[in-house]
C-alpha cells in the first residue's frame, strides 16, 4: 500500500526518528516554514539561536528544503551595538540600570528568508537577515553572511560564489515554473523531469508546464 503525502506528519519515514518535517514542529510565531521542507535531526527551534520576541524578526523557509544536521540560523539577537564604544550589553543584566535601546540602534538585518528546494549542508551557519534564493546549494561549514542568488551554489567561510548550478535559460525556466507551488498529484507527474539529469531534455519537457 502506497503510504498517503503529508506535510504534517513530522516523521516522514517509517522507522527513522532522525529527520523530521519542519513546518509541524513549529511553536513559534516568528518561524514561518512551508509544506515538506525537512530537518535531517529533530528539535528544528533549538537550531534558531538568539530569536528574541522584542525583535520581532522572523525566520522564513520556502518549501522542498532539505536543512542538513548541525545547520544554526543566527538571528538579529546575536548583533551587538557597533555603533557605541563599548560593544557590552549591560541592558540585558540585571544591577547596571541601562534601559535597552531602541531597535533601531541595534543595527537589526531583518528577516532571514530561505526560498524554495534549497539545500543546505552540514554545519552550516546562516547569519541575520540573509535571503537566500530558490534552488541554491549551501556548502557544509559553510557561514552565510551574505545573500545568495537563485541557482547558485556557495561554499566557505565567510560563503562565497562557487558557481551557477544551470545556464541563464533553465535557471528562468525554473525560476518561472515555481515546481514548489503546484499540487502534489501534478509534482508526482513531473518527479521524471525532477530528476532527470539530462538537462537538453528537462527543457524542452519543461514547456508543457509553463
Amino acid at each position: 500500500m502506497t503510504k498517503n503525502i503529508d506535510p504534517n506528519e513530522i516523521y516522514p519515514i517509517s522507522g527513522l526518528d532522525t529527520l523530521t518535517y519542519v513546518k509541524p514542529t513549529i511553536k513559534s510565531k516568528n518561524i514561518i516554514v512551508g509544506d515538506f521542507t525537512y530537518f535531517a535531526d529533530i528539535d528544528f527551534e533549538s537550531h534558531v539561536t538568539h530569536h528574541y520576541d522584542f525583535y520581532d524578526d522572523k525566520l522564513i523557509i520556502g518549501k522542498f528544503c532539505q536543512i542538513a544536521k548541525g545547520v544554526e540560523f543566527v538571528m538579529n539577537g546575536a548583533n551587538h551595538q557597533m555603533n557605541c564604544v563599548s560593544t557590552y550589553p549591560f541592558y540585558i543584566f540585571e544591577g547596571w540600570g541601562e534601559k535597552m535601546p531602541e531597535l533601531d540602534k541595534l543595527e537589526t538585518r531583518g528577516d532571514t528568508v530561505v526560498g524554495n528546494d534549497v539545500w543546505i549542508g552540514q554545519n552550516a551557519t546562516i547569519l541575520p537577515g540573509v535571503k537566500i534564493g530558490d534552488g541554491a546549494i549551501i556548502g557544509m561549514n559553510s557561514v552565510v553572511a551574505k545573500d545568495v542568488l537563485p541557482y547558485s551554489v556557495v561554499a566557505g567561510n565567510p560563503a562565497k560564489f562557487i558557481s551557477k548550478r544551470f545556464d541563464d535559460e533553465l535557471t528562468n525556466l525554473m525560476i518561472k515554473l515555481k515546481w514548489w507551488d503546484k499540487p502534489i498529484d501534478k509534482i508526482k507527474e513531473m518527479l521524471a523531469i525532477l530528476h532527470n539529469d539530462d538537462i537538453d531534455i528537462v527543457k524542452k519537457e519543461l514547456s508543457q508546464y509553463l
